[in-house]
């Protein structure tokens, strides 16, 4: 994996301590409605702030001096480990720079899971 890499090469599980921690901010996290384009039906997800913090450092790029840049896109393990709750096919695909806490999903439109 490169040290700059946009999402972990495998999806990084937590340590039950970590889960503990970032269960405190489950019920703060906000999902905006519904909207869409030809191809693609998207959201936000909106974390609390303070949720960045206990958020391991892996989920992180970093900056060139080292220091946590902005998440990394998350595998759907990651994200529903976060407590990221939302029905299957969504896709982590981009992080609003300005607002690191801003997460941002897509999936097909009529997305059918598999059977």
């Amino acid at each position: 994996m490169s040290y700059y890499s946009r999402r972990n090469e495998h999806p990084r599980p937590l340590e039950d301590r970590e889960a503990e921690r970032l269960a405190e901010f489950k019920d703060s996290i906000i999902y905006s409605a519904r909207y869409s384009d030809d191809k693609y039906e998207y959201r936000h997800v909106q974390l609390p702030k303070q949720m960045l913090k206990a958020i391991p450092s892996e989920y992180f790029m970093r900056k060139e001096d080292g220091s946590r840049g902005t998440l990394k896109l998350l595998w759907e393990e990651e994200w529903r480990a976060l407590g990221i709750t939302q029905s299957l096919g969504w896709e982590h695909y981009e992080v609003h720079e300005p607002e690191p806490h801003i997460l941002l999903f897509k999936r097909p439109i009529n997305y059918q899971p598999p059977q």
